[in-house]
């Protein structure tokens, strides 16, 4: 099944003084190509990062983006307090009181703006990277399944084209033998207007000559074996972009000859669609890995 290189992922994860969050964007691209912006803190993940990217993808042009937020004191429901130099600013306090004749007395908010009273929490990078990795990889397999869904719609679509090819195909086989007997008859009148001599043996040799330069057997066979391999491609594991594009241009090919062996209108534009049709694949494979 194809998967498209165009695709999206987010996840967001809640630690214990911290929330974290990856988002992967990918579109199409000749090569793997991932660009990373990470934090400083998360920036030796790089190497593991590459890796896992090179084990699930194999073409497209990605942006990847991780952030952290440290949580606010104040969203925590108890406040972490450094109990020992508590109590040493509540004893010289005190001892400053009694050398005062007149002290004010002591305001705990005061307390809590002196520096060092309330603890900051302290955040386990280990934990973060660990838990960053995780996170990665869940939103690694989040963009491939957004990946494989695009590739499945691409598929329907480059399939429906495929239908149409083999129509036209169809149509010019079932055309084709009244287009030659057509054209036999309109060189015999053409001569029989002239009211020339005709040598019976040189006419054989112009309607064999006729037949063999308009004969499209040959290619509209090799349209319907380029078809069936594009439907063999489709049902592959892996990256098949390339063979897909490959073939396209086999089928460009036979399309062209095709064109240029016309004698009338009809296999003109029955190829003038079967090249628009293929065009249409064309750019839809541009986004397949």
């Amino acid at each position: 099944m194809p998967s498209s290189m165009t695709g999206f992922s987010r996840q967001e994860a809640q630690l214990s003084g911290a929330s974290i969050s990856w988002e992967v964007r990918s579109v199409n691209h000749r090569y793997l190509e991932p660009n990373f912006r990470l934090p400083d803190i998360a920036r030796e993940l790089e190497p593991q990062l590459r890796n896992e990217l090179r084990k699930a993808l194999s073409r497209g042009k990605l942006e990847v983006a991780f952030n952290y937020q440290l949580q606010q004191q104040g969203s925590s429901s108890e406040l972490a307090l450094n109990q020992p130099l508590v109590a040493q600013l509540a004893k010289a306090s005190e001892q400053l009181s009694q050398s005062l004749s007149n002290p004010a007395q002591i305001n705990p908010v005061d307390l809590l703006r002196w520096p060092g009273v309330i603890v900051e929490q302290e955040l386990d990078r280990d934990e973060l990277l660990d838990q960053a990795l995780s996170l990665f990889k869940h939103t690694l397999k989040g963009l491939l399944e957004h990946r494989q869904r695009e590739g499945t719609e691409l598929q329907h679509l480059i399939e429906q084209r495929l239908d149409g090819i083999s129509e036209q195909v169809v149509i010019i086989r079932e055309k084709l033998p009244a287009i030659l007997q057509a054209q036999k008859d309109r060189l015999r009148d053409k001569l029989n207007e002239l009211q020339a001599e005709i040598d019976s043996e040189r006419l054989e040799q112009e309607m064999v000559y006729l037949a063999q330069k308009s004969d499209v057997d040959e290619e509209l066979d090799r349209l319907d074996t380029h078809i069936t391999e594009v439907r063999r491609t489709l049902k592959q594991k892996g990256a098949i972009g390339r063979r897909l594009d490959f073939l396209m241009q086999e089928l460009n090919r036979e399309a062209n000859t095709l064109s240029s062996k016309s004698i009338v209108v009809d296999t003109t534009q029955a190829a003038v669609e079967i090249k628009v049709l293929i065009e249409q694949m064309r750019e839809q494979i541009q986004n397949i890995e």
